[in-house]
């Protein structure tokens, strides 16, 4: 097979978005350690810190095992070549944040916002962009509107400065056909470089990858074994071996990918095999970080979770708002057929429903 043209790169987001399967306990020591190994085998964006991105432990959504500022150093202190960088929900990041890691020399930020909320970005954008970073564009719950609305809030995120936006598929439901559609659209409005994030809850998440790049993203995610936030995203191993199959030579051994993962990664693997709470919100195309709020409610009105997760979505596919999740489950109570034994939904039993959980 011909080898193609290297016209995509592969952004590395273990310490990132991997950092929700051990409840973001990465240290400073860890992340030394991979960012280096990373950049002498090959990756040339690197993505770490707080799963949820800066201020996270700040705001209590999970406390991180160290601070952003150290997460910052450590990454600083090792890394040569390749570009490194953050993710930044507004509302949860401060603009101080952005300034702190320009003083630890950060190249990129990744500024993460529900689609339809793109105009928060704004500030950091231009924040980040007096600074010289890249800006990307996450737009979180992406299938939450048609490709014809997504493509229109990308054009107002380059208008706004943006370098790269992302087409995000949070919850990890989206087929390789809605991928086409929908950066298809955007290319249409928008020539702006194009990015996709995939979550692997029904297994999609290379296929939908290898779609984004044939129809011409330039920046694709992954993370070692697919570490990452309710089922994960795709595992930088099989996207790296896809690729060559492919024959797009990204200048990374797959071999060596293997041994960093093995070595660093699959010690920390806890759990195996498929959670059914985890494919139900792909099906439903449900945002895990809402999985608390359902937790609460499946468990006071004695029904099954993954049913509230579906009700739940059928009206609401960006936010789960207390209300709402409360009014869903008290309807699913009321209706006979769906009521669970008191067994089944003791707090034992829920906790194999657990799901940790924001991009």
């Amino acid at each position: 097979m011909p080898v193609k043209k290297p016209n995509v790169q592969i952004m590395e987001c273990t310490l990132r978005d991997g950092s929700y399967a051990i409840d973001f306990q990465f240290t400073s020591a860890d992340t030394r350690a991979l960012v280096q190994n990373l950049e002498e085998i090959g990756f040339s964006l690197i993505e770490v810190g707080h799963g949820i991105g800066l201020g996270a432990s700040e705001k209590k959504m999970g406390a991180a095992a160290e601070s952003d500022e150290n997460y910052m150093r450590a990454t600083s202190d090792v890394i040569k070549n390749a570009e490194w960088g953050m993710f930044c929900i507004p509302g949860i990041a401060k603009i101080e944040h952005v300034d702190l890691a320009a003083n630890y020399g950060m190249n990129f930020i990744r500024i993460g916002t529900n689609v339809n909320d793109v105009l928060d970005s704004r500030p950091f954008i231009e924040r980040a962009k007096k600074y010289g970073m890249t800006v990307y564009a996450n737009f979180m719950k992406s299938y939450a509107v048609k490709p014809e609305e997504f493509a229109d809030c990308v054009k107002i995120s380059e208008e706004l400065g943006s370098d790269v936006a992302y087409l995000v598929d949070s919850a990890g439901g989206m087929f390789p056909e809605d991928v086409r559609q929908y950066l298809e659209a955007t290319k249409h409005k928008s020539n702006i470089t194009l990015g996709f994030h995939g979550h692997h809850n029904l297994g999609m998440a290379v296929a939908n990858s290898i779609v984004a790049y044939e129809s011409g993203v330039s920046v694709i995610d992954t993370s070692l074994q697919g570490f990452g936030r309710s089922s994960g995203n795709a595992p930088t191993e099989l996207v790296v071996c896809a690729l060559q199959r492919l024959g797009v030579d990204i200048r990374i051994n797959p071999i060596d990918v293997m041994d960093v993962s093995e070595t660093f990664i699959i010690p920390l693997i806890k759990t195996l095999g498929i959670r059914s709470i985890d494919v139900v919100c792909g099906l439903a195309q449900f945002h895990s970080s809402y999985m608390d709020t359902i937790r609460k409610y499946s468990s006071q009105y004695m029904i099954d979770p993954r049913l509230l997760i579906i009700s739940v979505c059928e009206e609401n596919k960006v936010d789960a708002p207390a209300e709402l999740v409360e009014r869903k489950a008290r309807e699913i109570s009321e209706k006979t057929e769906y009521k669970r034994s008191v067994a089944l939904t003791s707090k034992f039993n829920f906790d194999r429903f657990h799901g940790s959980e924001q991009s």
